[in-house]
């Protein structure tokens, strides 16, 4: 996300109305709800954790232990029991 100029994309009335609130800060707008996407979707983020934590059930399975994974794949043994318990119910 990077910054606009508000001189650059708002007229001067909307301008002087936010600095009655706000003068000199910045300020974050969000977007309209119905502009929203969902966490992951621009970009492969999403696919790439699904991807590991499916490896990461495999090799649970294949006789791997928690603390094993948990070494293996930076993350805590209490993240490794949440990937497998969402793994065995997906």
């Amino acid at each position: 996300m990077g910054y606009m100029k508000a001189e650059d994309i708002l007229p001067i009335e909307i301008i002087e109305l936010i600095q009655q609130y706000v003068d000199g800060e910045s300020i974050y707008i969000p977007r309209k709800p119905s502009h929203r996407q969902a966490w992951g979707t621009g970009t492969q983020i999403k696919k790439e954790l699904l991807r590991r934590d499916k490896r990461i059930y495999d090799a649970y399975l294949a006789g791997s232990n928690i603390a094993e994974l948990a070494c293996k794949y930076y993350l805590s043994e209490k993240s490794i029991q949440r990937i497998l318990r969402k793994q065995k119910y997906s």
